[in-house]
């Protein structure tokens, strides 16, 4: 089933990062592609295995012209420690309050956390790919898959 936000408008949102910037998700409109990595918690097992990986491919996102950011509901200082423990150089955003994830349809009520999600968001600001895990123990987009994904959205433009 697709996700009900594929070919909308993304929703907006303002968050502070690891690298200390407010990041606005519609500041990269007609710039750059956006993908947006939901994940539930800083130094969580599978999550310090997706993010180190997607983090190691950024020049391989950058040449289809893609920004690849973290977000959970974690503050900044634990997204600093835990990037600087991992070797991780993507901006990491702090949903503390789990807004957008709950705009995005990916918040977990009951674990207080979003799930696991990877959204592929084009430089006109549509969502274009959802990547929902059934269970936020799952890790199965791998950054190939993903650049996969960005490349055939790199195409049809």
């Amino acid at each position: 089933m697709a996700h009900p936000l594929i070919g909308q408008p993304a929703p907006d949102f303002t968050l502070k990062a690891s690298t200390s910037d407010m990041i606005t998700l519609s500041s990269f409109k007609g710039q750059k592609n956006v993908v947006l990595v939901f994940y539930p918690l800083d130094f969580s097992p599978v999550c310090s295995m997706q993010l180190p990986e997607y983090s190691g491919r950024r020049d391989d996102f950058a040449q289809f012209d893609t920004v690849v950011f973290g977000i959970n509901r974690d503050s900044v200082y634990t997204h600093k420690a835990w990037a600087a423990e991992f070797g991780i150089e993507l901006p990491l955003l702090a949903d503390i309050k789990c807004d957008v994830a709950k705009a995005y349809g990916v918040y977990i009520e009951e674990k207080g956390h979003s799930g696991r999600a990877v959204f592929l968001i084009d430089k006109k600001g549509i969502v274009r790919d959802a990547h929902i895990e059934n269970a936020t123990s799952e890790f199965t987009l791998h950054a190939d898959d993903l650049l996969k994904k960005i490349e055939q959205l790199a195409a049809m433009v």
